[in-house]
């Protein structure tokens, strides 16, 4: 068991960025993300059609959301009460109160622990399901293996014209596709959906430019990429495969389902309020939305869980309103009958430490943390594993970031243990061990 304790962190710099040669897929362009949506799967096993990872950045305390410790001196308890879920004897953190309501509809993982203590390194090992090869710094993007999302897309696609991965609100720091290339990189999308203004890049033609106009222009392009490839026919040309993903960009564009998608002005204000009319709330509001049109994976990126300093103040401003989200998106699944056919989770990359610290923060824990999972027929009303008394460790059930990532993969109808080959031909396991989390899987 290894237990760490790291220091305040700041983020990624723009150099980290570019050292790792990243950028690029942080922007993840419509049309680079198009380049996946040629294999639509069909009749696969799996019970989900689609994931939304609500993906907490920084690293969420679980003694403030879903593992309590109210018998923990207060040093280790720390300052919020508990609320009974629907089970008795199951309690969450007090401002889990939606949730804790809805618990028959979901299960908590109590039990999950690694031995990767910083962000960057963390981070990697719950979004990929694989550790980080070397050490890495604790503000650092890495990628060493393709993430879930980037899987997902690989194996699974989506429709026509509709990209098989989405980012919102930025990409998370292991996001993207490594050696599966960047026709696998989410689609990212940016600004803030509950604002008025709120537009989407690259499926809006820029202001400006009439249809009609655009139509000339790509008419144009169309006879210089002609020409040009007539004249180089004799040789490979990587450019054909993108303009061909330019054009199904354009399509998109002209797509009244695309269009759709993308509008919440579309929905009712009660399914507004629902979720919160605020930018996390919208941003789960859209996911639905992208369920609904066939994308099987989708990333709320949600950062700021790193609560080092005042989190009981912060968390007290924060959770009511994060509880009244996930918990209003379960309920509309549910409702529209979508909840059996899409997995809803909820995590960050490690637990926090036990101990309160002096300036009323907890610092990063590896060794402890808790998950939520919702819908893909996920039995609800478990809670799987536990930590000992004061939330040092998980004590019952351990599991691992790959039991983890196994378990959405056999959920969505992909084998965990099957090879993926690197440009090279170097095989690559989705997870060295594909061994899923029984109870959920019912």
């Amino acid at each position: 068991m290894a237990i760490q304790k790291a220091a305040r962190c700041q983020g990624p710099s723009r150099r980290d960025s570019l050292h790792l040669g990243l950028t690029a897929l942080i922007g993840g362009g419509l049309a680079t993300a198009l380049r996946a949506t040629d294999a639509v799967a069909t009749n696969r096993p799996g019970v989900a059609k689609a994931c939304i990872l609500i993906w907490m950045d920084g690293g969420p305390t679980h003694y403030e959301t879903f593992d309590p410790k109210p018998d923990a001196p207060a040093e280790y308890r720390g300052e919020f009460k508990t609320v009974a879920t629907s089970t008795p004897g199951v309690f969450f953190s007090e401002h889990m109160k939606k949730l804790a309501g809805q618990f028959a509809k979901l299960s908590i993982i109590r039990s999950i622990r690694h031995d990767q203590g910083n962000h960057g390194a963390g981070n990697h090992y719950m979004m990929t399901g694989a550790p980080p090869r070397i050490p890495v710094g604790c503000g650092a993007f890495v990628s060493f293996h393709p993430s879930l999302g980037s899987v997902v897309s690989h194996e699974l696609g989506a429709p026509p014209g509709v990209p098989p991965y989405f980012s919102l609100a930025g990409m998370a720091r292991s996001g993207g596709p490594n050696f599966l290339g960047e026709s696998h990189a989410p689609f990212v999308v940016n600004g803030d959906p509950n604002s008025r203004g709120f537009r989407v890049r690259d499926v809006q033609l820029p202001a400006g430019l009439m249809s009609a106009r655009h139509d000339r222009r790509a008419n144009f392009r169309k006879e210089i990429d002609t020409f040009r490839r007539d004249l180089d026919r004799a040789a490979a040309d990587p450019a054909v495969a993108l303009d061909q993903h330019y054009g199904q960009a354009a399509d998109l564009m002209h797509s009244e389902q695309a269009q759709a998608a993308f509008d919440l002005s579309r929905e009712p204000a009660r399914v507004r309020e629902l979720y919160g009319r605020n930018s996390f709330g919208q941003r789960a509001l859209l996911a639905r939305r992208l369920v609904e049109a066939g994308v099987p994976f989708i990333t709320i990126n949600d950062g700021g869980w790193d609560h080092h300093t005042k989190l009981f103040d912060a968390l007290g401003k924060r959770l009511p309103s994060w509880d009244q989200t996930v918990a209003g998106l379960i309920t509309d699944l549910d409702q529209r009958g979508m909840l059996d056919s899409t997995l809803v989770i909820a995590l960050g990359e490690f637990g926090r430490t036990p101990q309160v610290n002096k300036d009323g923060g907890r610092d990063h824990w590896s060794n402890a943390m808790s998950v939520l999972w919702a819908g893909g027929k996920t039995p609800g009303g478990q809670i799987i594993g536990s930590t000992d008394k004061k939330g040092f460790s998980a004590l019952e059930r351990v599991l691992s970031p790959e039991h983890f990532a196994s378990t959405i993969y056999r959920k969505l109808g992909i084998d965990p243990d099957k090879i993926l080959y690197s440009p090279n031909g170097r095989p690559n396991l989705i997870v060295s061990d594909p061994t899923p989390i029984r109870e959920l899987m019912g």
